[in-house]
């Protein structure tokens, strides 16, 4: 047990920071550098793999509030990009270094340029909060652990995989998921913080999660404890709990 409690130790000093506005402490086995080629290298592959939108007005438009929200991140070393890709899919995200992509899928949703502003927030917070990188170090983390416990139990070498396996499932879906599910909360939290430094209406958000809720209905969803993202009800009440912590409601 105590070279058990040693190792994941070790694990956890590899690297220790905190997230921008809710201030929580990450578990990090990844650097901002590693992460960073990391995303340049898997934005060229979209780009390339892509059908980016030939709609130069909505190009405009989604790239004029991207950098508006980019001014307030504090994140004047990212390379930031911001790109439409011609794809039904309701999706946007955003790769380390500043590299957004929003589909016209997830356009078709929002109403006005302050829900825009709300994806907008919120796929760059996951950036600024390098829940990516938390969420591989988190998975290396699992891996090294089940490794590491095999061998402490004398599990013999025939039968190790399938511990490996069984380990990998119950670590995620008792601590990769439910991080997940924090991820995307802090996500809101961090996005509607900034949407509201740059001048948005914050209380769009909630209006866009609405719509979310409404274009989801008929689909087949997971149970919330096996899903990486809050029940929409869920996440539409934290929402307005956000909000209410802000100085002034716009």
């Amino acid at each position: 047990m105590k070279f058990i409690f040693t190792v994941f130790l070790g694990l956890w000093l590899v690297g220790c920071t905190k997230t921008p506005v809710t201030n929580r402490s990450q578990f990090m086995m990844i650097s901002p550098d590693q992460e960073m080629a990391l995303g340049a290298t898997e934005a060229k592959k979209i780009v390339e793999t892509s059908k980016v939108s030939s709609d130069k007005k909505l190009q405009e438009r989604v790239k004029r509030i991207g950098q508006r929200i980019a001014a307030v991140s504090g994140r004047s070393d990212f390379a930031w990009e911001f790109t439409v890709i011609d794809d039904a899919t309701p999706n946007a995200f955003c790769l380390p270094g500043g590299k957004v992509f929003f589909y016209t899928g997830i356009l078709k949703i929002t109403e006005n340029d302050d829900q825009i502003a709300t994806v907008m927030g919120h796929e760059i917070a996951h950036a600024l909060a390098r829940h990516g990188a938390e969420r591989m170090s988190m998975q290396s983390a699992s891996n090294i652990g089940a490794q590491v416990l095999a061998a402490a139990l004398n599990v013999p070498a025939e039968y190790q995989n399938i511990y490996s396996q069984a380990y990998g499932i119950t670590s995620q879906v008792g601590l990769i998921l439910p991080y997940s599910r924090t991820f995307e909360h802090e996500a809101d939290q961090i996005g509607i913080y900034l949407m509201y430094k740059a001048g948005y209406a914050s209380a769009q958000a909630i209006k866009f999660w609405e719509n979310m809720e409404k274009a989801s209905r008929g689909g087949q969803k997971p149970p919330v404890f096996l899903s990486t993202h809050p029940a929409d009800s869920e996440r539409i009440k934290a929402i307005r709990e956000y909000i209410a912590q802000l100085p002034v409601t716009r």
